[in-house]
């Protein structure tokens, strides 16, 4: 795995952890530590996005940090187990795969601000 998509991915688990956090912070610690992993989510996501397709990076980081949250929530906060909600992540998971492996691992030149693709 290329070095960007593996940013993708770290900030797909930053995206996990402050959704979690903007549900369960009670304290301003916990709100701290929810605002700095946006910060670092977005962060990363953008500068992936700068060096892969958008678009591809997008749908791959919103998928992980979709799967991640509702595992994140069956494992750590007592959200009812269900089989159907595991088949829907494997199924996402799987579009999130064929998705990256029709994405060429070429890095494109960033286009510079005003140019016209």
């Amino acid at each position: 795995m290329g070095k960007y998509w593996l940013m993708v991915v770290v900030a797909a688990v930053f995206e996990v952890m402050w959704v979690a956090g903007l549900k369960h912070a009670d304290s301003f610690w916990s709100w701290a530590l929810t605002v700095l992993a946006i910060i670092i989510s977005f962060g990363v996501l953008i500068y992936s996005g700068k060096k892969l397709p958008t678009s591809t990076v997008y749908a791959i980081f919103v998928g992980l940090g979709t799967a991640g949250t509702v595992i994140s929530e069956m494992v750590l906060f007592g959200e009812p187990f269900s089989w159907t909600k595991v088949g829907l992540i494997g199924l996402l998971l799987g579009g999130i795969l064929g998705l990256k492996l029709v994405t060429p691992d070429h890095e494109e030149k960033p286009r510079k601000e005003g140019e016209v693709a």
